[in-house]
């Protein structure tokens, strides 16, 4: 679970950066995947646990809008903070210092799907029998 909000972060700003139109591509640059794997787990206090009430499975959904939304001057008016993103944020932390250099290498290739890729093809962190936590 908490490596598809983690991957659809990265994959977020990867496409944002692949948007601008940068002589050096900033989505293969090191120092912005370096920079953007050092923040991105801040992020996951955006996120809530939802539960499907049909299949019962969990999923972290984003629920707060992004800075380049409109309702996000808004949004931020009002203070949100809980610990109970802490768990989120360390398993975040915990994925990227396992899988660093797959991202890395993801990121690089301009691969798309990234959650897909890393959470189910290139790592078993999505077999929630093996990983009830990620």
């Amino acid at each position: 679970m908490t490596c598809r909000a983690l991957m659809e972060e990265v994959q977020y700003d990867v496409t944002k950066a692949r948007q601008t139109k940068i002589k050096i591509s900033l989505a293969q640059s090191e120092a912005f995947r370096t920079e953007l794997l050092e923040t991105v787990c801040e992020r996951m206090n955006d996120y809530r646990l939802e539960e499907d009430p049909v299949t019962k499975e969990k999923t972290f959904k984003r629920f707060a809008p992004r800075k380049g939304d409109k309702i996000y001057k808004e949004f931020k008016k009002f203070f949100f903070h809980s610990d109970a993103y802490r768990p989120l944020k360390f398993a975040c932390e915990t994925i990227i210092e396992e899988y660093e250099d797959e991202i890395f290498s993801l990121i690089a290739q301009e691969t798309h799907y990234l959650a897909d890729k890393l959470c189910n093809e290139n790592s078993d962190l999505c077999d929630t029998s093996n990983h009830t936590e990620l």
